[in-house]
Parts: structure tokens; sequence; C-alpha cells
């Protein structure tokens, strides 16, 4: 199996001036990371951990004040290899939908209101497809029934289609140009658990029919367990662990990781969980050595000192933790169920 996407030692970072005073957030900060064919792979952190920072890299649509740094990013689909960040912006666009394409957070955000949805399907993937309009049009109709939604949602407005609806409108168009490469930035989120499962099976669907690679972000660990075959926790900007997903629920390695998976709900469970203490740090000025050290229950004073390298720590698992050895799980974790949790 190859590699789509290979990510290193990417830092992008946000660069203000205001009032004289210049300002730097480090939103993603030294990641390293590699993107396999015909797989999910999914971001997971709390709010403000960098999350969409990284995926606004990875689909090159980042904007000032946010810029690349340092690091290299390189696509691979088929012959062609490009790093979006060295190469012309007619090159980048020449890939959008076609090879690489983006199932953005809120279906509103996407679909304009007073445009009939078809309009929006004609905008986004006619020019990549390049075929005639008739052929074009039969090819849309074609993908909507293979995904389960009448052609009738072509005619309709935003408005007229419920927020479930609206979604599957969206993951139908970023695939019907059936890209090799989807980025899904928390397609779930303000979807009820019953709307949720459905579109989840369909991403699913999507990605199992073609073959395609899809890097899923969402803060929900439940989600991850249902639908990821790997997983990358990023903490304060930094990768922090990654592996398949059974074993960064059963046996992870970081104990920020330990933490996430603990907070899950459990049928039958009723005993108290431990929240985590503190806040994410402060980007604009983070601590030294591990970022999470103070937040930490198993830090010590070369937590603080010394920044922790992502090493391997199992069959295709690495953390970034000195004391990696001593994480234990810090709740009992079943294997992640085909059914979402509710």
């Amino acid at each position: 199996m190859g590699d789509v996407l290979t990510v290193r030692n990417l830092k992008a970072y946000y660069q203000m001036a205001y009032f004289g005073v210049d300002r730097e957030v480090r939103a993603v900060d030294d990641v390293t990371l590699t993107i396999r064919e015909n797989e999910i792979y999914g971001i997971a952190g709390e709010s403000s951990s960098g999350k969409t920072s990284l995926i606004k890299t990875f689909a090159a649509a980042i904007r000032p004040p946010l810029k690349i740094v340092d690091g290299s990013m390189t696509y691979r689909f088929g012959d062609l290899e490009i790093d979006p960040y060295k190469a012309s912006k007619e090159d980048v666009d020449a890939i959008r939908w076609k090879h690489l394409s983006y199932i953005m957070q809120g279906s509103m955000s996407l679909l304009n209101p007073v445009r009939r949805v078809k309009k929006t399907f004609e905008d986004f993937a006619f020019k990549p497809m390049g075929l005639p309009r008739a052929e074009f049009w039969s090819k849309v109709r074609a993908h909507l029934e293979r995904l389960g939604l009448s052609p009738n949602v072509l005619e309709a407005y935003p408005h007229q289609l419920s927020g479930g609806m609206r979604q599957r409108v969206v993951i139908a168009l970023a695939t019907v140009c059936q890209p090799e490469f989807v980025i899904a930035d928390e397609p779930t989120t303000a979807l009820d658990v019953v709307v949720q499962k459905d579109v989840l099976a369909m991403i699913r669907d999507v990605q199992r029919q073609m073959r395609s690679s899809v890097v899923f972000v969402t803060h929900d660990m439940s989600v991850h367990a249902n639908i990821t075959d790997r997983i990358g926790i990023v903490y304060a900007g930094r990768l922090v662990e990654e592996g398949p997903t059974r074993t960064l629920f059963t046996a992870p390695k970081h104990p920020y990781t330990a933490h996430l998976v603990a907070s899950l709900p459990r049928i039958g469970d009723t005993t108290p969980k431990a929240a985590l203490e503190g806040r994410p740090p402060n980007l604009a000025d983070p601590p030294s050595g591990c970022r999470f050290h103070p937040r930490c229950p198993l830090a010590i004073e070369k937590c603080k000192t010394d920044v922790p390298p992502l090493e391997t720590v199992g069959s295709d698992h690495r953390s970034a933790c000195w004391r990696s050895d001593e994480v234990r799980p810090l709740a009992k974790i079943g294997t992640p169920e085909p059914e979402v949790v509710a």
C-alpha cells in the first residue's frame, strides 16, 4: 500500500502584527505523518488543538495570517507528484475536486442559500470532470442514486433540505469527481445521533466504493472508533500519538490519548469521570518541553525542559512521551463496535 500524502516537519503559524507588536501563533508545529492509500485516517484532539489549521494546510487552503514557515508536503496521485506550496496556482487548481476534495464542517457554508443545489454542483464539478453537459448531469444523477439520494435534490434550495440531507448532498458534491483524497472536517457536527450514524455509513460506503483516502477530523472519539483505520492525536499544534484505531483505544501510549479515550460514556458505567485539569496552552506562548506537561499526571522534570520525539512504541504505533511505557488505559476499553455509541 503506497502513501498518498507525505508530510515532513510541517510548521504553519499565524503571523500577525498589531499596533507595532508582532505575534506568532504556532498552530501546526513540526508535524510529520503519512496518509496511505485506501484508508480513513482520523485526527483527534480537543478544541484549539490545531486540527482545523492542520487540515487547511492539507487542502492548500491557507490564507494570511496563516503561513507555511517550514517543512514539506507531497501528494502522490498515480504518476502525479505535487507539493502544493511549491507548485503553481494553475497546477494546484488542477488537482482540486478531481484528485483532492474537501467536505466542509457546515453544509450551509458551502451551499449557496439563494441558488439551487444543481448550480453548486455545476460550479464545483463541471470544469474538473471535463465532460459534455448532458454526460456531466447523467454522471451526477447516477452518483446521487448510488449514494441513496434522489436526483430531485438538485432542484431544491438548501433551506428546503434538512440538516442531515444537506450534509449528504455536500458529501455527494465532494465525491462526485471520484477524488483519491478527501478531507472531512467534522461532517457530523450538530447532527443528532441517528442522522450521524447514516452520514458516517455514507462516508464509509463512498470510501469503499472509490478506494480513496479520507482524513476524518472530529473531537468525538466514539466517531473515530466507528469509522477510522488509524488516528493521529493532536495537542497544542503537535502530533503526540499515532497508531491503529484499536491500538489507541486499548493500549494508548500517551497520557493525553488515555484521557480522551477514558472520557467516552459507556453503557452500565455509573462511575464518575475524572476531568482533565487545566486547559490547552496559549499557542502564542506555548510551554517549554512537552506541551502537555502542565496537565499531565506523569510529568517529571525532564518533561518541562525537553521536547519528547515522536518515536515508534509498537507496530505502526508512535508516541511523543518520555514515559510512554508507564501509560495505562484509564478505563477498560473494549474493541470498537461498528455502530455509533449514543
